[in-house]
Order: structure tokens, then C-alpha cells, then sequence
């Protein structure tokens, strides 16, 4: 007997990409001005610095017999412009978006961030969230790995812009 015959639909999962440009300054209160420096290098600098993100994300569901789809892609896009792309894009992390008034903007936590705003859309399940900073580093975080809104470590963008 097939898989499809058991579970009477498929369930497939659909990956979105999505792009924006943000500025974030790596930066704790929690450390001295030198702990910073030694910790974030380049990335501490007090007038911040600015990354062209590519977002990723998967959500997973069982494909319509009607449809043929799992998620609507206007439906899935029109959220994510509205939970993400609206509030991120060309801004300053820092300053302007309210969850990273007291927690450092790092990638890790941007990526937690995303899912948290993600997770409720109804159409299918939200599986993961990847975000890709630069050529060299990308941050992935999925739905095993809710935690509450702590922060999530050191960021590992190191000294390269």
C-alpha cells in the first residue's frame, strides 16, 4: 500500500524565498565596551553596518485534491510582506524594530525572530526558517527548536563583514 493511500492526502513541503536589506550593530548591554570590541570586531561599530538578507523559509502541509497546493503563494507572500518584509526591510534592527531594543540583532536571533512572527500562519505548518547574511554565513532554525524569547548565543558573523 503506498504512503498517500494510508494518510489519504500527500503532504508536501514548499520552500519561499524572500529578500531585504536591514542594518543591525552587534552590541550587549550585558558586556563592557571592550568585551563588545573583542566579541563583535567590525560588527560593533556605533553607526552599525547593513546586509542584503535572503530569507528562506519552508512550511509544510497536505496538498488540496481541489487546488493541487498546499498554501496559496499569494496568500503565503501577502504574510510574510506583512509579519516580516514590511517591518525589516530598510531598517535599522536596532532602532526600529521593537524585539531587538534589548537583545543583540544577531542573525541567530533574527532567525528566531522570523519564526516566532511566521509561525502562525494557518494554511500550512511552518517547518523552518533559514537566513542567509552573506555569501559565507546562513542561519537556520526550526520548529523543534522553539524556545522562548531568550537569546539565542553568540553570533557567529565574527569580524567579517
Amino acid at each position: 500500500m503506498s504512503p498517500q493511500a494510508n494518510t489519504g492526502a500527500l503532504k508536501v513541503e514548499l520552500g519561499r524565498r524572500y529578500r531585504f536589506a536591514a542594518s543591525h550593530r552587534l552590541h550587549s548591554g550585558q558586556l563592557s565596551e571592550e568585551e563588545n570590541q573583542r566579541l563583535y570586531g567590525k560588527c560593533n561599530n556605533p553607526h552599525g553596518h547593513g546586509h542584503n538578507y535572503v530569507l528562506e523559509i519552508s512550511v509544510s502541509g497536505k496538498v488540496d485534491p481541489a487546488t493541487g497546493m498546499i498554501a496559496n503563494l499569494a496568500d503565503l507572500d501577502g504574510f510574510v510582506e506583512r509579519e516580516v518584509l514590511e517591518l525589516f526591510d530598510h531598517r535599522s534592527l536596532n532602532e526600529e524594530v521593537p524585539a531587538f531594543r534589548d537583545k543583540v540583532p544577531t542573525t541567530e536571533n533574527l532567525c528566531v525572530e522570523i519564526f516566532r512572527r511566521l509561525k502562525s500562519f494557518s494554511a500550512a505548518k511552518l517547518e523552518r526558517v533559514r537566513v542567509e547574511e552573506t555569501n559565507n554565513n546562513s542561519f537556520e532554525y526550526t520548529a523543534d527548536d522553539l524556545m522562548d524569547s531568550t537569546e539565542v548565543g553568540a553570533h557567529a558573523e565574527g569580524n567579517k563583514l
